[in-house]
């Protein structure tokens, strides 16, 4: 996975949307906002998304219920690109309800080295042809393919560093919260 920064279709200004007060809060956008805005930050979380090929997305079922799938995720004109096989339930979940999470393989082992990732928000189905063919080119993806690009509202890495938890959580429009604890609650602290 990689990112490139580019302007155009798919950039953090035409990612950004969604209601929300004036202070941006509630707002979903792009990769690049989220570089912008956390730029140490994003770079772990991306480096995580990095470490292995397969990722577990969050849809929700036609009923409500949630449907968990395995699915490559790439950064790439920074943006975060969700492909799919054409007509794959996760596909058609996003179609009829775009809201998902998406959790960064853990890899083998209980370490966790990285720490434990996920992000959130809504897909957006692209459909303009030039930029799914210049996603093509460059991924070479089996075709034909769903193209669906991520508007993020929440961005979470959990880490250990002894002898705390750390939690880690961005949304647009705030700055990065972190919260530091251990077993003993009374012990939590809110940076």
């Amino acid at each position: 996975m990689t990112s490139e920064k580019t302007g155009g279709e798919g950039s953090a200004a035409g990612a950004a949307g969604g209601a929300g007060s004036g202070d941006g809060v509630g707002k979903a956008v792009g990769w690049a906002a989220v570089e912008e805005a956390v730029p140490e930050f994003a770079g772990q979380v991306q480096k995580r998304f990095g470490a292995y090929r397969h990722h577990v997305l969050a849809t929700l079922r036609k009923d409500g219920a949630p449907r968990l799938t395995g699915l490559e995720a790439d950064f790439r004109h920074g943006e975060l690109w969700l492909g799919m096989m054409v007509g794959s339930r996760k596909a058609l979940d996003l179609r009829r309800d775009p809201r998902f999470s998406l959790h960064a393989n853990p890899g083998p082992g209980t370490d966790l080295a990285g720490g434990d990732v996920r992000v959130s928000g809504r897909a957006v189905e692209v459909t303009d042809a030039e930029v799914v063919a210049r996603y093509a080119a460059a991924v070479r993806p089996p075709e034909p393919f769903h193209l669906f690009r991520a508007e993020l509202t929440e961005v979470v890495r959990t880490y250990v560093e002894d002898p705390c938890l750390v939690l880690e959580s961005w949304v647009p429009g705030r700055p990065l919260r972190t919260i530091r604890r251990t077993s003993d609650d009374a012990a939590r602290q809110v940076e």
